[in-house]
């Protein structure tokens, strides 16, 4: 069987007119289209001349991280579109939070979808990412995460995954592929072979998933084999290593053992693609992330990516010199006639099951993109599902709901909205919601102590969402207040009523397991901020379920 019948079956399913308009595209590539066609470039930023280099090279497809700037990114994509040879394919991390559209619909991300654990929340949620995201070209999600909150102290999983539970991880990510797929957006599982047993960031170092062969096969071989069974068309291959796979091919494997999956051909196309019967298209993980290049030097490894069984590479900090190498690499036999084939037409396998022939079927009208981002039915039905997120972990001493006459005077000690791509902390909307409510809100400050002569209640907002290069994630005691040592040691809920809200990371308690409240709402938006203040004034109720294990396995966190 070829390559061509291959492409004929699940996921991609082409038809003929799709099989005709491959096999012309493929022969009309020289040599350097084809290696063009391997990689997805990062565009993030506005500068318009880099998007020119960009353009100039003529990848395969495009990850986009979008401004607020609605005007400028339909022009970005439009001019990327008019230089290529092949339709581009416009991909992003469709993973809702921080992560929606700054002028579409926000959307609850996994962890807070989990807390709600409905799945028809969940489809409707990932539906709207995928109207919304074609209204800007994008078609290729790298979404749903389906690693495990295993390890509590792993900074990068946290609030990107369904939790901790397998069957809620498959219900869900099973919903997501649906929602994304059934509206014309390509659905990515990840990260293979599995994250979330390592409390290490694979952005910073290669990480390992530890498990033996039959545990894995419960947990991550059943998660993944589930969503190729349901016809996900792309799997991301992580810089994780998988050593008991490695040790039963090699029991004498050494490093090998710990070899990133990304350039492993063993867990690429032994494991995934012969065991599991994944016939879709494997992209790799970020190349620059520290997990890969800990390992080897990019002009190696990015060649190794596709001669290792990846059939794309995801992005790249000098496209020239990579795209040189892997080119480097085909000349010289390191990468094969026939593994270069077959990666160049998954990926346009992948554009021909989106039905991306023309560059004309990239971007919609403009007309359309304006009545698709942020629908009314859209934006009431992600509203409804953020209300019923907040989870009330513990409120050992009955503070809710919250009265602005018994409590009035708040101190709110503020940990400020994280983000990595973003290079001050972002402000928080609570203090405007509390004091509209009628409440006196005081931010903390270094001269301040708390006393019961001072305050009625104390508040403790944390917006540490788990995203990346973060190598721990925890309560800084001595950064919030600024009060130095002896104010870091302080903590005053032994005589004022204090509230913890974490907005994002969920394991804050394993910092403090004696504050005496504590709500998990696992997004910094202000939707989700609105939401807990209706949550603790009462007007609507705590809803949302623990999808992780909040106490961190501390029982005395839970008094």
């Amino acid at each position: 069987m070829t390559i061509y019948d291959e492409l004929r079956k699940a996921p991609f399913n082409l038809d003929d007119a799709a099989m005709s308009w491959l096999q012309d595209t493929y022969s009309s590539l020289d040599l350097d289209d084809k290696i063009g066609q391997l990689f997805t470039l990062i565009m993030i930023g506005t500068d318009e001349e880099d998007f020119k280099r960009i353009a100039s090279l003529r990848p395969g497809g495009v990850t986009r991280f979008f401004t607020a700037d609605l005007e400028f990114e339909r022009r970005v994509i439009s001019d990327l579109v008019a230089k290529s040879k092949v339709p581009p394919i416009i991909s992003a991390d469709l993973e809702g939070s921080r992560h929606s559209f700054a002028f579409g619909t926000p959307v609850l991300g996994q962890l807070g979808l989990a807390a709600v654990d409905d799945i028809q929340a969940t489809e409707k949620s990932s539906e709207i990412l995928a109207r919304e995201g074609r209204a800007m070209g994008v078609r290729w999600s790298f979404t749903p995460v389906i690693d495990i909150n295993a390890a509590f102290r792993s900074p990068i999983v946290g609030t990107r995954s369904y939790g901790s539970d397998v069957n809620k991880i498959e219900r869900h990510a099973v919903a997501h592929v649906h929602g994304l797929q059934r509206n014309g957006v390509a659905a990515t599982a990840k990260h293979w072979p599995g994250e979330g047993y390592d409390d290490r960031d694979q952005h910073l170092v290669t990480t390992t998933n530890p498990l033996s062969m039959d545990e894995w096969k419960e947990t991550f071989g059943r998660l993944y084999g589930t969503l190729i069974t349901e016809g996900v068309l792309a799997i991301m291959s992580g810089h994780i290593s998988l050593p008991a796979y490695i040790r039963s091919k090699m029991p004498d494997a050494g490093l090998e053992a710990f070899r990133p999956a990304s350039v492993s051909r063993l867990l690429n196309v032994d494991l995934l693609r012969d065991e599991l019967g994944f016939n879709g298209i494997i992209v790799s993980d970020a190349t620059p992330m520290g997990g890969l290049s800990a390992w080897g030097h990019h002009l190696d490894t990015l060649p190794d990516i596709i001669a290792n069984g990846c059939d794309m590479i995801l992005f790249s900090d000098e496209p020239e010199e990579d795209m040189a190498a892997v080119k480097a690499a085909v000349e010289d036999g390191r990468i094969t006639p026939e593994r270069l084939e077959e990666a160049v037409l998954r990926v346009l396998a992948l554009k021909a099951h989106l039905k991306l022939f023309q560059p004309s079927d990239v971007l919609p009208d403009a007309a359309d993109v304006r009545h698709l981002l942020a629908h009314p039915d859209s934006v009431a039905a992600s509203r409804e599902y953020i209300g019923r997120s907040p989870t009330l972990v513990k409120d050992v001493n009955g503070i809710f709901p919250l009265d602005p006459v018994k409590t009035k005077r708040v101190l709110l000690v503020d940990g400020g909205i994280i983000h990595p791509l973003m290079p001050q902390p972002l402000e928080f909307l609570l203090p405007a919601l509390l004091r509209k409510e009628g409440f006196e809100v005081t931010i903390d400050r270094p001269d301040i102590v708390p006393t019961p002569d001072d305050f009625d209640l104390v508040v403790y907002a944390l917006g540490d969402e788990s995203l990346l290069v973060r190598g721990r994630i925890f309560v800084d005691w001595h950064r919030m207040g600024g009060g130095g040592l002896f104010k870091a040691m302080y903590r005053p809920w032994t005589n004022i009523p204090s509230v913890m809200i974490s907005f994002g990371h969920p394991y804050h308690l394993y910092d403090a397991p004696r504050v005496p409240a504590y709500i998990n709402a696992y997004s910094t938006m202000d939707s989700v901020q609105e939401a807990v203040v209706d949550c603790m004034l009462g007007r609507k109720p705590f809803l949302g379920t623990n999808p992780v294990d909040p106490f961190c396995g501390l029982e005395d966190a839970r008094y």
